[in-house]
């Protein structure tokens, strides 16, 4: 049995071939074959990546089975693994076998005629849809195409990137219950899907857009889907902030009529909470039909995480006036925002519930109480708390710690620190992190060291937040060759590895290297902050760079951070400092929003040009508008008097300070009534003055 194949290009010749032997083995044996002349049209259709038919078809008779086999002739379907194909077939295809129809254009048609056979082949699939199987929900890689023709067996995809541009708009309106599901799976929907595994699959891998479009397909065609299913989403876009996915969900649950289900509700008044909408929040518990526990924490969570205190307890009186009684959880979201409001009196008005309640005892209660009156600067009453806590965790520490560094109590923070070892408590990188901000803010360099050396002992070196804060104290204890090493060294770096490094610079009147680090930051293709600009303004202003800081002024506004106040009130120093005051008016007056630090810049810039009247004019208009001055703001008014020897202006500023203002006279205070006395010649005065200063 003989079967000779010929490519196209020898078809001609080879047949020639073939009759010779045709003839020759009818003379040696009974003929029992028939030749088969192949023709393989892979490499055209390959090549070509046209719609032409690919026609392979032999007949072969069998002797032994006394019938013929036909292979089924198949139209614009070529084989991927077919022995025909061409030595080059296998390397295109890693590229080409992903794309939509990428076999289904004329021959040298090229990319055009790829996108005019995708719109002709969605034509027909919004003409006629049941023409085509719905593959979404069972093909297992986004290789596989969404739908498939019957027929053709060409397939579609719904983000194909040759689709046109009104696909992506129709397919959203259109309805696809009338879209025919390949075989068995209506079936297979109910089995692998109904209890929602493979949707809380996505939904903990964050890919929420695919298991959205999974739940929408189960809601259209009448699959059922479980209760779960739907808060495992939710939880989804309530880690990754993804408020749009969530009200598409919150539409899906509406018309599957689940509204009124408790726990959808109190999970919905969550995820927009997490998401920053609080009006949201609070219409989805306004329109629930009964409320417990944890819908009033819910939505009592929302506007303390938002900041809004006296709402969240409002909202916590009004609970207990339903009689419904409060958890312990309950009370940690209200104690952390009066710690981050500094609510002082709100935050002891809860205390006297925890205690009425019993919950004092509760480890977490109690940290969150002694970190709430550590941040309100009540530190003896939070040491009070800490000591006769029951039960303490690292976390009671930390808080403790905390409070310490945070109100500039650094040696009571270390030797906390060594009251916690005495205890056998095992600190954590957060503990690390707070006492070396406490050796940065006293410049205990050696303090520092010794921390540096437990870090490296118990394996926190490689914690990049840990590596930031010894990079921060090392600059700030002037030690930049030190902070840079470390920083070269990190295995890993962030945006705020960098602006620490460029902080040490800076602040070490090392600019031009703060300048030249950002220049690296770029290369590196890290993105920066707004913190990273206000000190990159700062290093110019203490250079005087100017153009560099015109230039850094292109980033600011090409980033959108030029809205953002302590940007706006640096870009204003830096001008002044530069000797541009009217720039930084300009800047000034156009601010969307000004605090006591924007005033301060734009007087201090005044003062510092010698522009005494302009500043004190501007000081008489941060007055009149409401913004109270500080102690910076005092210094720099008396220090424009004083260079312009404006003495009855500098006595009367002085006199207000206490007077309308209730501000206390500082040394640098002092030393500018000094300074004004003596410029203007008036030395007995200035005598007197200094010999009735209380300090």
């Amino acid at each position: 049995m003989i079967v000779v194949m010929a490519a196209s290009s020898s078809y001609s010749s080879l047949l020639i071939v073939i009759l010779f032997l045709i003839e020759l083995y009818s003379f040696c044996a009974p003929p029992r074959l028939i030749i088969i002349i192949i023709r393989p049209t892979n490499e055209y259709a390959l090549s070509s990546s046209s719609s032409a038919s690919l026609t392979c078809t032999t007949a072969l008779l069998t002797p032994s089975r006394g019938r013929p086999r036909m292979d089924v002739t198949r139209k614009e379907a070529p084989c991927f693994n077919n022995r025909f194909n061409p030595h080059w077939v296998r390397a295109r295809l890693q590229f080409q076998q992903w794309k939509p129809c990428a076999f289904s254009t004329p021959r040298g048609s090229g990319h055009a005629g790829r996108l005019v056979r995708m719109e002709q082949l969605w034509q027909e699939f919004f003409s006629d849809p049941s023409q085509w199987w719905d593959n979404r929900l069972t093909k297992k890689s986004p290789k596989h195409p969404d739908f498939k023709h019957k027929r053709t067996l060409e397939g579609l995809w719904v983000d194909g990137w040759l689709n046109p541009s009104w696909v992506k708009e129709k397919m959203a309106s259109m309805t696809l219950g009338h879209i025919q599901t390949g075989d068995g799976l209506r079936s297979r929907v109910s089995d692998s899907f109904c209890n929602g595994d493979k949707l809380s699959k996505l939904c903990e891998e964050g890919r929420l857009k695919e298991a959205l479009h999974m739940l929408e397909l189960m809601v259209q065609q009448t699959t059922k889907p479980p209760i779960h299913a739907y808060v495992c989403l939710l939880k989804g876009c309530s880690r990754r902030k993804a408020l749009a996915e969530g009200k598409q969900v919150h539409a899906l649950i509406v018309q599957s009529v689940l509204d009124s289900n408790i726990l959808l509700a109190n999970t919905l008044v969550r995820m927009y909470s997490k998401c920053g909408s609080v009006l949201h929040a609070h219409k989805v518990f306004s329109n629930m039909p009964q409320h417990d526990v944890y819908s009033w924490t819910a939505i009592i969570s929302a506007y303390a995480d938002s900041g809004e205190v006296e709402e969240a307890i409002n909202l916590f009186h009004q609970m207990q006036e339903t009689g419904l009684a409060p958890d312990k959880v309950l009370f940690v979201p209200l104690l952390k925002a009066c710690a981050r409001l500094a609510a002082l009196e709100q935050g002891r008005q809860l205390h006297s519930d925890i205690i009425r309640r019993g919950f004092q005892s509760d480890v977490i209660v109690g940290s969150t109480l002694v970190n709430m009156y550590a941040k309100c600067g009540c530190t003896e009453d939070a040491r009070e708390l800490f000591d006769n806590m029951s039960e303490r965790n690292v976390v009671s520490w930390n808080a403790m710690i905390a409070g310490y560094a945070q109100n500039g109590l650094a040696k009571e923070a270390l030797a906390l620190y060594e009251q916690m070892k005495q205890e056998g408590v095992q600190p954590d990188n957060v503990t690390f992190a707070l006492l070396l901000n406490a050796c940065a803010s006293l410049a205990a360099l050696e303090q520092g060291k010794l921390l540096h050396s437990e870090i490296i002992k118990r394996g926190f070196q490689l914690d990049v937040v840990v590596a930031n804060t010894l990079v921060d104290m090392y600059a700030k204890c002037g030690c930049t060759e030190d902070a840079r090493e470390l920083f070269d060294n990190m295995s890993e770096r962030n945006v705020v590895s960098w602006t620490a490094m460029i902080a040490g610079y800076a602040q070490n009147g090392l600019g031009k290297e703060a300048l030249a680090l950002y220049e690296q930051m770029k290369q590196g293709g890290m993105q920066p902050n707004h913190v990273t600009f206000v000190l990159l303004l700062n290093a110019c202003a203490s250079l005087a760079a100017l153009e560099q800081g015109k230039q850094l002024h292109s980033e600011i506004i090409k980033r959108g951070f030029q809205s953002d106040v302590v940007v706006g009130s640096t870009l204003v120093d830096m001008y002044a400092k530069c000797g541009c005051t009217e720039d930084a008016r300009e800047l000034f007056d156009n601010m969307s929003e000004r605090n006591v630090v924007s005033w301060t810049a734009m007087i201090a810039g005044y003062a510092q040009n010698g522009l005494a009247q302009e500043a004190l004019a501007l000081f008489e208009q941060m007055q009149r508008e409401g913004t109270k001055p500080n102690e910076v703001t005092y210094i720099s008014v008396l220090s424009a008097c004083a260079h312009s020897g404006l003495v009855d202006q500098g006595r009367y500023v002085f006199d207000s300070m206490c007077k309308n203002h209730g501000v206390t006279p500082t040394k640098e205070h002092y030393a500018c009534m000094v300074d004004l006395l003596g410029r203007a010649g008036c030395l007995a005065d200035a005598e007197l003055f200094i010999n009735k200063m209380p300090i």
